[in-house]
């Protein structure tokens, strides 16, 4: 009687096959000694094996705080498709998961994260139609200080969007950047504790600051639908294109500040007024920063240390996807994931 060998040379196809896969993945090492899989190398899914290039508008996403140590495929990119204004205005939901609204103001440069070793500051576009008495805001740049060094991306002003041109310019320690407008391409600082890694050809990329954060950042504009829903009455020069953001800080100070910031300390309580439709929160003096780059706000507690200075932190994650607008045209919602 015979054996058939189908079986089992299917068995041997699948598992080279499995293999090659395999191979082709990438994988995340979790350097951060502050979470649960600290020195393990977690590889990505076949189906989705790159953590920045989109298979099948997927990527590999890796938690290096949770328990499993396992990798899942994510959608590459932050979804800004709900109704009324997505990835608009000033309103964020911090770590503690309470609303805090900030409006701040057009032009102008504020902080969302101070630690002693991080400084984030966001600079504000906008427009104010006839009889409005505040600004309608969005993120236009971020501005990240580092260590020793500085750097920056911004959204740039056209009158009209058009998806087949890049809308994104990075500066490093003051020189302007080339990032190819290609799926993965990548760039690292001298002494790689920086990195920016496009997820799509143009207009999407990823930021990792080593052990410190991770930052999703789409530019998108103020679209017709977005004009119909909230007569934001948008000038005929400018579309307004701005960021939508996801932010993942790690290893954050028990005094760190900032309009996100602040929100992961604990014992956090907001100044907002709870039952209030859109609870605005003031604040501006205190947070806004002469530029980008700069650390001189009064509550600024950056201090440019070395990346071998420790500093008094807790284990714990700030997780915040800031991609979903306000329908009341009163800010960008951050969520926490926690």
């Amino acid at each position: 009687m015979k054996i058939s060998k189908t079986p089992s040379l299917v068995m041997i196809l699948f598992a080279i096959m499995l293999c090659f896969l395999r191979a082709k993945s990438q994988g995340v090492y979790c350097s951060n000694p502050y979470e649960l899989c600290f020195q393990k190398y977690i590889l990505c899914p076949p189906e989705c094996p790159s953590t920045g290039a989109a298979t099948n508008n997927k990527v590999c996403y890796v938690d290096c705080r949770n328990i499993l140590c396992t990798s899942e495929c994510r959608r590459a990119r932050i979804s800004c498709n709900r109704p009324g204004p997505a990835c608009n205005d000033q309103r964020f939901i911090g770590g503690d998961g309470t609303v805090v609204n900030f409006q701040g103001k057009s032009n102008e440069h504020f902080s969302l994260v101070s630690d002693p070793d991080l400084q984030i500051n966001a600079r504000f576009t906008g427009h104010r139609p006839a009889g409005r008495s505040r600004d309608f805001t969005w993120v236009q740049a971020l501005g990240f200080l580092f260590n020793s060094h500085n750097f920056s991306l911004e959204a740039t002003k056209v009158a009209t969007w058009d998806d087949s041109i890049d809308h994104l310019i990075f500066s490093f320690d003051g020189q302007d950047l080339v990032i190819p407008e290609k799926i993965l391409s990548t760039w690292y600082s001298p002494k790689k504790d920086i990195k920016i890694e496009r997820a799509t050809n143009m207009n999407s990329v990823t930021v990792t600051i080593k052990d410190k954060a991770e930052i999703r950042v789409n530019v998108v504009p103020v679209t017709k639908e977005d004009e119909m829903i909230q007569s934001y009455k948008v000038p005929s020069d400018d579309c307004l294109p701005h960021l939508a953001v996801q932010f993942r800080f790690f290893n954050l100070s028990t005094k760190v500040d900032g309009i996100l910031g602040r929100t992961s300390r604990l014992g956090f309580q907001s100044q907002a007024k709870h039952g209030v439709a859109v609870q605005v929160v003031g604040d501006e003096d205190t947070l806004r920063t002469s530029s980008l780059l700069s650390h001189d706000c009064k509550t600024c507690i950056f201090m440019r240390l070395s990346s071998s200075t420790k500093w008094e932190t807790k284990q714990a994650v700030l997780d915040l996807d800031c991609t979903r607008g306000a329908s009341s045209g009163y800010g960008i919602i951050c969520r926490s994931r926690r």
